[in-house]
């Protein structure tokens, strides 16, 4: 009995020093003999505070990005949010050790190794990823090379010229730059050019298409020096066909609808009037909705804008269409009235009772008006010659009064008389298409080709 619990314990000791020689095969083929020594001789004498190659010139951080996603573009707040895996590389000899392994560390010993100092400077909020430990990524090679990598969301400013909106491309960047080491400090550069960006290619956004990006690197100049600077450009394309569908064809219908009133006739005031009034109404509400997801800025007068300014003049122009159709029609009417009743103050002048009947259907009302004053004048001529000469002076006098009224009247009316006002709504049924036409083809050929 004592003999099998000798053999038990031996067997416990065999699996439990087995154990600590290869703690969870982290460490590849490395024994036990390697791995201590490792460790000890790497955090020996490390100083944290200060960057390698200190006094033998500037480290070399190399950076590369996994674009995740882009969350959201805001027009009002000019910015977009998006998710990034930032990767940085420099070589620190102080830690390298023997053999051709990597180890990957525990991101939570950040802490005491040395990293870049590098941000983000137009980020508005920012928040590194912690579900369900911190986001962060350590691995050192044995020559020294240190790969440092994030998982970030970030909102970056993005300043917009909106004058386009919505057939707009957009001109948006990334910096990273270093906080306190400058160029003499620290160098960045982009680990493989254009390619060190990746997930652009294959993005999918709600209203953008990327159209393309570059890298590039420049300098960040501060009163406090000169600081490394790492750019990534990338143009955003507008999709148009959603505006399209949502406010360019609802202008044009409205528009076209419009226009239904030319076809009514003109005394049917209560629907030319509904027409143009709702259509009016309709427009507004729909020019106050496209602004509500746009900055109130009164610098940008974005293409939309005009567009919804124009379909707003041609509904409006079409109800005033009507008002002066309506207004040139009440006016031939009063006209004719007056005219109606000059003839018949000069008849009975003259003591002749017969009044000539004057509508607007007998075409030569003109014709028989000249013959009537024609005739009187002959009857007036024959009279003077029996008169007296009192008689004579006083039959000019009233003659010329009448003429001089009627031919002031008509001198003013001449200027605001239309000869047919049904001629005008014949008239706008091919103006107002026509000119919407040309304004539409000037306009798409401004804002998308120029």
């Amino acid at each position: 009995m004592s003999a099998q619990l000798h053999q038990v314990l031996l067997l416990c000791l065999t699996i439990t020093k087995g154990w600590c020689m290869f703690p969870n095969n982290h460490w590849g083929e490395w024994n036990d003999s390697q791995l201590l020594p490792t460790i000890q001789k790497l955090m020996k004498g490390y100083n944290r505070y200060l960057r390698p190659n200190f006094n033998e010139g500037p480290v070399e951080i190399g950076m590369s990005l996994d674009i995740a996603s882009i969350d959201a573009i805001s027009e009002i707040n000019m910015d977009y949010t998006a998710t990034i895996f930032l990767r940085q590389r420099w070589r620190d000899s102080r830690l390298v050790f023997p053999g051709n392994e990597s180890v990957s560390v525990d991101g939570r010993l950040v802490s005491l190794l040395w990293i870049p100092d590098t941000f983000i400077p137009d980020s508005k909020r920012s928040f590194l990823h912690d579900v369900t430990v911190e986001n962060r990524l350590i691995r050192i090679f044995s020559n020294g090379t240190v790969l440092y990598a994030l998982r970030i969301t970030a909102t970056i400013a993005c300043n917009m010229d909106l004058t386009k909106y919505p057939m707009d491309k957009q001109e948006c960047t990334l910096q990273l730059e270093s906080w306190g080491y400058n160029i003499q400090d620290v160098v960045f550069y982009w680990t493989r050019g254009n390619d060190s960006v990746k997930g652009l290619d294959t993005l999918r956004l709600a209203q953008y298409s990327v159209e393309s990006y570059y890298t590039s690197v420049s300098e960040a100049v501060y009163e406090t020096g000169h600081y490394p600077k790492l750019v990534l450009h990338f143009a955003l394309r507008r999709n148009v066909l959603f505006f399209i569908l949502e406010t360019y064809v609802p202008s044009i219908l409205l528009v076209v609808l419009s226009w239904v009133s030319f076809w009514i006739s003109q005394s049917s005031v209560p629907a030319r009037t509904c027409i143009g009034v709702t259509t009016v109404l309709t427009m507004t509400t729909l020019m106050m909705g496209a602004r509500t997801s746009l900055p109130n800025a009164n610098c940008f007068i974005k293409a939309i804008d005009v567009y919804l300014g124009i379909c707003f003049t041609f509904i409006f122009g079409a109800l005033l269409e009507y008002a002066c159709a309506h207004f040139y029609t009440m006016q031939h009417q009063t006209l004719e009235d007056l005219h109606r009743e000059l003839l018949r103050e000069f008849c009975e002048w003259n003591g002749n009772g017969s009044i000539p009947i004057v509508g607007p259907s007998q075409p030569n009302q003109s014709a028989e008006i000249g013959s009537t004053a024609e005739e009187a004048t002959e009857q007036s001529v024959n009279s003077d010659i029996k008169n007296p000469p009192a008689a004579k002076e006083k039959v000019q006098s009233r003659g010329c009064g009448l003429s001089s009224v009627k031919d002031a009247s008509r001198r003013a009316a001449s200027v605001f008389i239309v000869e047919n006002p049904h001629n005008i709504d014949s008239h706008a049924r091919t103006v107002f298409p026509t000119a919407f036409l040309v304004v539409n083809i000037l306009y798409w050929l401004y804002y998308l080709f120029l």
